[in-house]
């Protein structure tokens, strides 16, 4: 193993631990501001589970188009290196303003940005730097209308009468039809377990994250049942208590999302420097390593950041935290079944805007809501020419 690669599995490491403390407040800002957790109780769940991630994703699609940003045949341990480099200077810049932007949105950035200087733009596949420039804007709108539902829904629940209750089954039935039909059944098509049909069906991959969703949704619907039987402070007591259930789901979307995206950039390193001869071959120390960082990354905090998700866009209460956590880790289990990167900071910060929303539009700071999209906008073009300076000077040191 040459000393570069050793360097840049080093860097992607270190990449991976700072995205931790970086994205800490996309998994427990809420639970933090509405004191369902004290700050070292909630990075500790959350750290949990990120981890925990590691055992649900091992399909690796988000990883595998990651890895494919680049042509194989562009790819060199110096245009690795040079991203990494990149991608670590903004988020500790952003990190250190207090600015979430995303940490997969600048690493696809560098990746990209020193591939151009490399050999041209056509070193960079298109798919998947549109598919990812596309979900900028759809991760925090799908976050946002699921958030902005969920609340409305949460509203109209703590009303006496049947038709809340009526709803909610309705939400349970049609719920599970969609996630059966969603679902793999076809023995060919799965990877045995267990050796029992059933556990097999359950236990695949895939259909394990579709009945995370059910089983989100569905203990949800039966929560709301109960609503409208509650006073105030006892449906505040239960809120808060569901917001650990929707925390922890947040934080396995967190995980399984963000780790894969530096198992990508690992898996093509390994390759170009010979070590292994396609994405398949992964070794397993590769998510291994990568769900321990960021899990880690994450215990370590990110308080800057967590003051503006958390107080700064809207003042957010339990039902609210309930809400835009569920909106964001039902965003991140769907967007990872399409194999598709997305920033999990931007799909809390439109879940939270989403909540915000149901209350009055004025409710929403969105002078500060503007200020993060424009950090939004820029972080792919700002990582991808600090790449390509980068790689300028490394190619001048190599």
């Amino acid at each position: 193993m040459s000393l570069l690669l050793i360097v840049i599995l080093v860097l992607a490491i270190v990449f991976d631990y700072i995205n931790g403390f970086h994205d800490a407040a996309n998994s427990i800002a809420t639970v933090v501001s509405t004191k369902v957790l004290t700050p070292f109780q909630a990075v500790v769940w959350a750290a949990l589970f990120n981890f925990v991630a590691f055992f649900i994703f091992k399909d690796h699609g988000v990883a595998n188009t990651i890895a494919k940003t680049v042509k194989e045949e562009f790819i060199t341990l110096p245009v690795i290196l040079s991203g990494l480099i990149a991608a670590i200077s903004w988020n500790l810049l952003t990190w250190w303003y207090g600015i979430p932007s995303s940490s997969s949105h600048t690493l696809i950035g560098g990746f990209a940005g020193a591939a151009i200087a490399h050999a041209g733009f056509h070193a960079v596949n298109s798919e998947p730097i549109i598919k990812t420039v596309c979900f900028i804007v759809l991760a925090p709108l799908m976050g946002m209308i699921m958030a902005f539902i969920i609340s409305l829904w949460f509203i109209y629940s703590f009303r006496r009468g049947a038709l809340p209750k009526i709803i909610s089954l309705i939400v349970i039935v049609v719920t599970s039809i969609l996630i059966s039909q969603a679902m793999v059944t076809d023995p060919t098509k799965l990877k045995g377990h267990m050796g029992n049909p059933f556990l097999d069906v359950i236990l695949d991959t895939k259909n394990f994250k579709w009945m995370l969703i059910w089983f989100i949704l569905t203990a949800m619907s039966i929560f709301t049942m109960f609503l409208g039987s509650l006073n105030a402070a006892r449906s505040t007591l239960y809120l808060k208590r569901f917001q650990l259930v929707s925390s922890a789901a947040f934080s396995i979307g967190h995980g399984g999302n963000d780790a894969q995206k530096v198992m990508g950039i690992i898996t093509v390193a390994l390759i170009s420097a010979g070590n292994i001869h396609s994405f398949s071959e992964m070794p397993v120390w590769v998510p291994l390593a990568c769900y321990s960082a960021i899990a880690l990354g994450t215990m370590s905090g990110g308080w800057k950041i967590i003051k503006t998700m958390g107080t700064r866009i809207t003042k957010v209460t339990p039902f609210e935290g309930v809400a835009a956590e569920t909106a964001g880790a039902i965003t991140l289990f769907l967007t990872e079944n399409l194999k598709i990167p997305v920033s999990t900071t931007h799909t809390i910060t439109g879940s939270i805007i989403g909540v915000g929303a149901t209350k009055r539009l004025s409710a929403v700071r969105w002078g500060v809501t503007i200020n993060l999209l424009w950090a939004w906008i820029l972080t792919i073009p700002v990582s991808g020419l600090l790449a390509a300076g980068v790689y300028y000077i490394v190619s001048l040191c190599l």
